[in-house]
């Protein structure tokens, strides 16, 4: 029996299906697992957030949980971050009592005048898997829980015309933070890192080397991420922290070396090439070897053979 993905649209319908009391602002709250349910959820359950949420983890008896295809263990001190209306999953039943466990969430509507909301999609481990969650040192840690700590009192106390523009920075100073320390995750997983470089070559290597292409078309970057089991997003970041380059830009230069040798190895045509790389366009294959080599197909082949 297929499982109903419960639907939550707001902070009020939130605090109502956690058993968290009345919520003192209508578009952000944080709350703490435990200390302020009035009740445990004995289930497993998918649900569908029309809100942002971003929770911190330390030390949590709960296992597992599912954001598409993939699962994390919350065992050390992580954030997770989704943008509204993803499907997640919880299992097995908890009842938290950690003061390291705390979850933000906040509507669109909160952002959607600000510079904030022109930027949120710049912050972009909002679309993450979740065995793609930022692992936190116990500095960093106390820095962001601060942070969500002001964020609280802001929204505790009376409001006046000042509050949304400080619980707004606050959000943003909170992002910010995290900006950095998904930087210095990135820097000190350098090993981890080449490895998955090394992966996304031999993906596309075996792309090419099965003619995949001629009948899918140059590979995307949606099919290599999911090839990886790894989000669009972070394998884009991934790679471009390593190597200077995204993932198109990787996709885009493993093509033209193999147009180069089928250039200078064959005595095929500049549009059979295209066809044979997996283009549906011979025009926008030397459209792009152009812009890879300041030349196009002929002259290259003219210059070098």
């Amino acid at each position: 029996m297929k499982q109903e993905i419960i639907q939550i649209a707001s902070i009020h319908e939130i605090h109502q299906f956690l058993g968290l009391g009345k919520p003192k602002h209508p578009l952000i709250s944080v709350f703490k697992f435990g200390q302020e349910q009035s009740h445990s959820i004995n289930e497993n359950f998918k649900y569908s957030l029309g809100l942002y949420q971003i929770s911190i983890k330390g030390n949590c008896p709960y296992t597992i949980s599912k954001y598409g295809r993939n699962s994390y263990d919350f065992q050390e001190c992580s954030m997770v971050f989704t943008s509204p209306n993803q499907v997640l999953e919880v299992n097995n039943a908890y009842k938290i009592e950690d003061d390291d466990c705390w979850t933000l969430v906040f509507h669109p509507d909160l952002i959607r005048k600000s510079e904030l909301g022109k930027q949120i999609d710049d912050f972009s481990f909002f679309n993450y898997a979740s065995n793609e969650a930022l692992h936190l040192s116990g500095e960093e840690r106390k820095t962001i829980t601060d942070i969500s700590q002001k964020i609280i009192k802001e929204y505790s106390q009376n409001l006046d015309r000042h509050s949304q523009t400080l619980i707004i920075s606050n959000l943003q100073l909170l992002l910010n933070y995290c900006v950095r320390f998904y930087d210095r995750q990135f820097y000190t997983r350098t090993n981890l890192n080449k490895d998955v470089v090394s992966e996304f070559e031999e993906v596309l290597k075996a792309y090419y080397k099965s003619d995949k292409q001629v009948e899918s078309g140059i590979p995307s970057v949606q099919v290599c991420a999911r090839k990886m089991n790894i989000s669009p997003r972070y394998l884009s970041n991934l790679l471009r922290k390593e190597t200077g380059k995204n993932t198109q830009e990787h996709i885009h230069h493993f093509i033209i070396e193999k147009a180069k040798t089928l250039l200078l190895g064959s005595s095929k045509r500049s549009s059979e090439i295209a066809y044979d790389l997996g283009f549906e366009y011979p025009q926008y294959f030397s459209k792009l070897f152009k812009k890879c080599t300041s030349m196009s197909p002929i002259e290259y082949r003219q210059n070098f053979n």
